[in-house]
């Protein structure tokens, strides 16, 4: 029996060897960092390594928005939208609704 590395997590090596590096800055400048990443369709991550001038992935990625809810957060969703808290993938289509109306007010004053 060999002890060989699926090849699915081949690709997940380098990933496992590279340390994140967090960085506290003044606000203003996290704040233009972001901005400028997301001018240029990239992560903040991603903005970073292009200043120091490293290499980015260019492969496209899933451009998606994220939210961690805890079940007390489902709870407070659920009652909101006259669900029950099980219903998660309800809650998330009801809570992408309101996103999308959100923006839709917001930019058409």
């Amino acid at each position: 029996m060999t002890n060989k590395m699926p090849e699915k997590w081949q690709s997940s090596i380098k990933a496992i060897k590279a340390v994140q590096v967090a960085f506290d800055m003044d606000e203003k400048i996290q704040l233009s960092i972001r901005k400028q990443a997301l001018d240029a369709g990239l992560s903040p991550s991603d903005q970073i390594r292009d200043i120091l001038g490293l290499s980015i992935n260019k492969r496209p990625k899933r451009p998606r928005l994220t939210v961690s809810l805890a079940p007390e957060d489902y709870q407070v969703l659920a009652e909101k939208y006259d669900l029950k808290a099980e219903q998660q993938l309800e809650i998330k289509r009801k809570l992408m609704d309101e996103l999308i109306q959100h923006v839709k007010l917001s930019d058409n004053p």
